[in-house]
């Protein structure tokens, strides 16, 4: 089917948008940056840990924050830049600014610590490694209870 010229390039965009919500749910294993191109990421599983890479191009280290609570490592970066270009006399003739950020959590557990992840950021990728810890199973306490007389 033929589309007007006005879907011509949003048309797919507006579709991806329409299935893929830009929330996250609580539920879910991972929440997406509305961000098509942002923060995309590849997890390979070996036999003891996970390892994840993710990309973020034009960010810097500083930019970059991994965080853990409650079992969801949430992984944050947020990137200002200002571009002023100015005449002789000190006049602009273009000034642009760029604000970008994005979060991904993923559920990895409730028994990892922060010690446990390594983190390393190169050539924008963030890679971390992520042990694969069994729960501890908690031996129940036998409780009695108290028989007065």
């Amino acid at each position: 089917m033929l589309l007007p010229s006005i879907f011509s390039n949003t048309f797919d965009d507006v579709m991806d948008d329409f299935f893929t919500p830009s929330w996250s749910f609580p539920t879910t294993a991972c929440s997406r940056p509305a961000g098509k191109n942002l923060m995309n990421v590849d997890i390979k599983e070996t036999d003891d840990k996970y390892q994840l890479e993710m990309e973020l191009p034009g960010y810097k280290k500083e930019d970059v924050k991994a965080s853990l609570k409650d079992g969801y490592l949430t992984i944050s970066a947020e990137h200002q830049q200002s571009k002023d270009e100015k005449d002789a006399d000190g006049h602009y003739i273009r000034r642009e600014r760029y604000y970008g950020s994005g979060q991904r959590s993923f559920y990895v557990g409730e028994n990892l610590t922060e010690e446990d992840i390594k983190a390393k950021f190169e050539d924008g990728i963030l890679k971390l490694d992520i042990p694969k810890k069994e729960a501890v199973k908690q031996v129940e306490e036998q409780k009695y209870i108290a028989i007065e007389g």
